[in-house]
C-alpha cells in the first residue's frame, strides 16, 4: 500500500515537474517580461551599478542589499549546479545547456517581481526587517488564509526536509571523494549547522558573505582552467549545443524537444526563480526603493544559471567524457574533472559540494524560520524549531526518506503555483514601483520610495 502511494507521488512529481509547473514557470516569465519591456537586458548595466553600490543601513542590525542578495544566492547556487546540470547533459545532450541559458534570460523578469513585491510589503522587526511570499500574499492580496498556508509549507519543506535532502547528498559525496562514512560527516555538519542556526539571519549573513564569493571564484577558475586547456576544441562544443538546441535534423529526430524540456526544468529548479524561496531574504535589504532590491535579486538567476551552471556543462563537454555514464551527476562531474586535471578532483569536486550545499542548507533555514515567524511570535516554538531542523541534518546523513522527499517535491510545487499567482495578481503595483523608480533616475536622482 506504501509502495504504491510512493509511486502515486513519483507520478504526480514527474508530471507537475516536466509540464504543468514549468509550463506555468515558462508562461509567467515571458508575461513578466513582455510586461517590463524585457526589463532583464535593458536595466543589465543599473543592476550591475546597484549590486557594486555601498548603500548605508539605518544601524546595525540591518542587512545591506550585497548580504541579502548573497544569501539568496546561497539558496540558489547548489547541488543542482554540480548533479542537475550533468543530469540535464545526460538526458538531454549538450543543447539542454542552451535553453538553459534561454530559460534564465527569461526567467530572471520573474526574480524582479520576487524582489521588489517582497520589498514593498516588507514589515519592520524590533531587529530589522522581515517579509516574503507570506507577507505580499497578506498584505498585497488580502489573503490571510492564503498567506498561512504558503508559510506553514515553507516552514516544514524548507527549513526542515529540503535540508535533510542536501545533507544526504553531502554525506555521500564526502564518503566518495574521501572516504569519511555519511554518520560522521553527519555529525560534523548538524554541528556547524547548529553554531550557526544559534547566531539567527546575521550569523548566516556573515557566513554566505564568505562562502558564496569563495565558492563561486573557486569552481569558476577551475572551469576557466579547463576552457583554457581546450580553447581549440571550444568552438565545436559551441556548435555541438546550438546545432541539438536547434538544428533540423535534432528537430526531426526528437532531440530539441528532449534539450528543450532538460534545460528548461534543470534552468528553473537551479535558478529557483518564481519558487518563493530568494523572496524571504530579499525583503531584509535597507534599501531606499523595492525596485533596487528587485534588480539586484534579477542578478542571482544570471549567476546561478549563466555563469556556475555553465562551468560544470563546460567541464563534461570538453572532457569528452561519455554521457552516457549512469544517472549520478556528481560522479560524471567527478570523472570529467579527473580525465583532465587529475584524481585530486575527485575530493575538490566533494569539496565543492560541501560549500553548495551548506550555502543552500542556511537559507533554506532562514526561508523556514522567517515564515515561522509569520505563524508565531513564541520564542519557544522558534528554539525547538531550530532543533528540529538540526536534527533533520543529522537525519538526513544517515537515512533515506524516499516517500518524505517525494511529498516535499510536491508541496514545493504547490507553493510555486501560489507564488506564481501572487505575483500576477500584483503585477500593476509592481509595474507601478518600476515606473516610479524610472522617473526619479532620470531626473538624475537617488530613487527613494516611501511607503
Amino acid at each position: 500500500m506504501m509502495q504504491t502511494f510512493e509511486s502515486f507521488i513519483d507520478i504526480l512529481n514527474d508530471y507537475l515537474y516536466s509540464f504543468l509547473l514549468t509550463g506555468t514557470l515558462v508562461c509567467c516569465s515571458i508575461y513578466f517580461t513582455v510586461r517590463s519591456r524585457c526589463l532583464q537586458l535593458r536595466m543589465f548595466g543599473e543592476m550591475c551599478h546597484l549590486l557594486v553600490h555601498r548603500e548605508p543601513t539605518p544601524n546595525r542590525h540591518h542587512i545591506t542589499p550585497l548580504q541579502a542578495f548573497l544569501v539568496s544566492l546561497a539558496g540558489r547556487v547548489g547541488t543542482g549546479n554540480i548533479a542537475g546540470v550533468a543530469i540535464a547533459l545526460t538526458a538531454g545532450g549538450p543543447g539542454a545547456v542552451v535553453w538553459m541559458w534561454v530559460i534564465a534570460l527569461i526567467a530572471s523578469a520573474t526574480a524582479f517581481w520576487e524582489g521588489t513585491l517582497a520589498q514593498l510589503y516588507k514589515q519592520q522587526r524590533e531587529r530589522g526587517f522581515v517579509g516574503g511570499p507570506a507577507y505580499y500574499m497578506h498584505y498585497g492580496l488580502g489573503r490571510r488564509h492564503f498567506s498561512h498556508i504558503f508559510a506553514l509549507m515553507s516552514t516544514v519543506s524548507l527549513g526542515l526536509v529540503c535540508n535533510s535532502v542536501h545533507s544526504n547528498t553531502v554525506c555521500l559525496a564526502f564518503e566518495e571523494g574521501y572516504g569519511i562514512q555519511p554518520p560522521m560527516m553527519g555529525i560534523l555538519l548538524s554541528a556547524a549547522a547548529l553554531i550557526i542556526f544559534i547566531g539567527g539571519l546575521h550569523r548566516i549573513v556573515i557566513v554566505c558573505s564568505y562562502i558564496v564569493p569563495a565558492m563561486a571564484l573557486g569552481y569558476v577558475a577551475l572551469s576557466l582552467y579547463v576552457v583554457f586547456t581546450h580553447i581549440t576544441t571550444l568552438p565545436d562544443v559551441l556548435y555541438q549545443m546550438f546545432a541539438e538546441a536547434f538544428g533540423l535534423q535534432q528537430a526531426i529526430g526528437g532531440g530539441i524537444a528532449a534539450a528543450f524540456v532538460q534545460g528548461v526544468k534543470r534552468g528553473l529548479y537551479s535558478n529557483e526563480a518564481g519558487w518563493g524561496t530568494a523572496p524571504n531574504v530579499a525583503a531584509t535589504a535597507s534599501t531606499s526603493h523595492p525596485v533596487k532590491q528587485g534588480l539586484i535579486q534579477t542578478v542571482g538567476v544570471f549567476v546561478d544559471t549563466l555563469i556556475i551552471c555553465s562551468c560544470t556543462a563546460f567541464i563534461i563537454l570538453l572532457s569528452e567524457e561519455p554521457l552516457t555514464t549512469g544517472t549520478n551527476g556528481i560522479q560524471l562531474t567527478q570523472h570529467a574533472l579527473a580525465a583532465e586535471v587529475g584524481q585530486w578532483s575527485v575530493s575538490f569536486v566533494a569539496f565543492a559540494v560541501l560549500l553548495f550545499a551548506m550555502s543552500t542548507l542556511l537559507s533554506n533555514y532562514y526561508y523556514g524560520e522567517n515564515n515561522l515567524r509569520y505563524l508565531t511570535k513564541s520564542r519557544r516554538v522558534r528554539y525547538a524549531y531550530l532543533l528540529v531542523a538540526t536534527a533533520m541534518v543529522m537525519a538526513g546523513s544517515l537515512l533515506s526518506f524516499g516517500l518524505i522527499w517525494s511529498l516535499a517535491d510536491l508541496v514545493m510545487a504547490l507553493m510555486t503555483f501560489m507564488n506564481l499567482y501572487a505575483l500576477v495578481r500584483l503585477t500593476p503595483r509592481t509595474l507601478a514601483l518600476l515606473r516610479h523608480y524610472q522617473r526619479q533616475r532620470q531626473q538624475n536622482g537617488d530613487p527613494h520610495f516611501f511607503n
